[in-house]
């Protein structure tokens, strides 16, 4: 297990490729363990991602949808599956993605927290190798690395934080380019009771996640794919201009100064 200290003196638990096979031995944890995922549209991935997940959750588990008023069959979709273990939320109009993410996650009643995107697909370990890493009950936050596929499920990238610099969870660096992947990322329940509401005119929920994580938390980051993350024409991007992404960080920067004052 290599112990890695950012620029602030924090120390980041990093768990190499080469040690997983001692985390998956670790005996889980018991916790209940929640997906939260927010689709729109999602009709084309959603079956494949939801059959990803679901093959790896217990009976006390669970998975909640939540549509952001989809004009395809995606609510069908997911009611078509009658799995007990889903509950699928029906948003009126489209609410956009950071709310339907947050109302997601407030409908959870797990422990642990998954974040799931609509398109992506799990590997079969992804929930076993996750959970284990919050044995340690200082750990509030875990992500892990993901192979990134193309639309048609081909492999692009083989890592996605290798091929876009390493994983660097420091508060300032965040601040100036995001180094979280929400969809790899799972929270547990006391942290993400301080990471809710998001703020409005945020840039990225997860950067927002990791950045609250940071102040109050632990995170651990499995250097190892532990999900497909898929790429395509209509992935959701807040790229912006550059005028845009400062504005986006000084309105992130107030924020976390209240969130400093809760």
């Amino acid at each position: 297990m290599n112990l890695r200290t950012d620029a602030s003196g924090e120390r980041v638990k990093v768990t190499k490729s080469g040690e997983l096979d001692q985390v998956k031995q670790t005996e889980p944890s018991a916790a209940k363990v929640s997906v939260a995922l927010a689709a729109y549209n999602g009709e084309r991935y959603l079956l494949s991602q939801l059959t990803s997940i679901l093959s790896q959750l217990g009976e006390a588990d669970e998975v909640v949808v939540v549509d952001d008023a989809s004009t395809d069959s995606t609510a069908q979709l997911v009611e078509g599956l009658k799995d007990a273990r889903i509950r699928l939320l029906r948003n009126s109009s489209n609410q956009g993605v950071f709310k339907s993410f947050e109302r997601a996650m407030r409908s959870t009643s797990g422990e642990l927290v998954f974040l799931s995107d609509q398109d992506d697909v799990w590997h079969p370990d992804k929930v076993r190798t996750v959970t284990a890493a919050f044995t340690d009950p200082s750990v509030s936050l875990v992500l892990s690395d993901a192979t990134v596929i193309d639309a048609e499920g081909r492999v692009l990238d083989s890592s996605f934080y290798r091929s876009t610099g390493t994983f660097e969870p420091g508060l300032f660096r965040t601040l100036i380019r995001n180094r979280y992947l929400g969809c790899t990322m799972a929270i547990r329940r006391g942290m993400m009771q301080r990471v809710l509401p998001f703020p409005d005119k945020m840039p990225m929920h997860d950067m927002w996640i990791g950045i609250v994580n940071r102040l109050h938390g632990k995170v651990v980051y499995l250097d190892q794919p532990l999900m497909s993350y898929r790429r395509h024409g209509s992935n959701v991007s807040r790229s912006g201009s550059v005028l845009q992404r400062l504005k986006w960080r000084i309105n992130l920067a107030q924020n976390l100064f209240q969130a400093l004052l809760r």
